[in-house]
């Protein structure tokens, strides 16, 4: 269980977040849609530990979250990948800081980069490869560490829409194997409603819990039906109403 208690945050003056309060239970899919500059990155890295909150604070399993911590991955919008290593190399470096073997780790990855159709690209470097190719091997290095809870700050965000498609089912494929808890950033209101168990409304900054819409489709979900359109539908005027409040 992921608990988010009575969270803010401010720089100076400036109030990012406020009041966030939130039970995420573990292997739940939890998609944040909101306005550009609400608080919803601030929000993933103070989850990792990458940064502080100004009130409140994280709980996973009982204990706080002041730091990094290896039961929490993330996955950025920008691939983070090194350029002087090659793809094998890159997709172990958690493993290698985890005091795994170089071998060892490269042996465990293998089998995943097939999984994820980048066996031919091992010794490839990540000029050479795509931006969906470069993401897949982000994701792969994040699940690899065997995180309880996964975060994604919109890492599909620069994808053509067909390789954007063709991740999110991939991503979806490897998340009903492992059932992570997952917390995803996206402004795509089609990528929420595909992806999320619920997806959290964030007003604008001050970042605030609008609304939260719970998906109850079963999956893989056809992004054409009836059903989907109507959730999609629910989303669109909870974001509508949020803006007129704001306007």
């Amino acid at each position: 269980m992921l608990k988010i208690n009575n969270l803010s945050k401010k720089y100076d003056k400036l109030i990012v977040l406020e009041d966030i309060l939130n039970e995420i239970a573990d292997s739940e899919f939890i998609c944040l849609l909101g306005p550009s500059g609400c608080g919803k990155t601030t929000l993933l890295r103070i989850v990792a530990g990458l940064g502080q909150a100004t009130t409140g604070e994280i709980i996973l399993n009982n204990q706080k979250i002041t730091r990094t911590n290896t039961c929490i991955g993330m996955v950025f919008q920008e691939y983070a990948l090194f350029p002087w290593r090659n793809i094998l190399d890159n997709a172990i470096f958690g493993l290698e800081m985890q005091g795994i073997d170089r071998e060892t780790a490269r042996n465990k990855t293998r089998k995943y980069l097939r999984l994820l159709g980048l066996e031919q690209f091992e010794k490839s470097y990540p000029h050479e490869l795509s931006g969906g190719m470069k993401q897949r091997v982000a994701i792969l290095r994040a699940l690899l560490v065997k995180p309880e809870v996964l975060l994604m700050d919109e890492p599909f965000g620069a994808l053509d829409a067909q390789t954007r498609n063709q991740l999110q089912t991939e991503l979806l494929k490897i998340w009903s194997k492992d059932k992570k808890t997952v917390l995803f950033v996206t402004h795509s209101v089609d990528e929420a409603v595909y992806l999320a168990d619920r997806v959290i409304i964030f007003s604008k900054r001050p970042g605030r819990i609008r609304k939260t819409i719970e998906i109850k489709l079963p999956r893989p979900r056809d992004r054409t039906s009836m059903e989907v359109n109507k959730v999609r539908s629910k989303v669109l005027r909870a974001l509508g109403a949020e803006q007129k409040t704001q306007d």
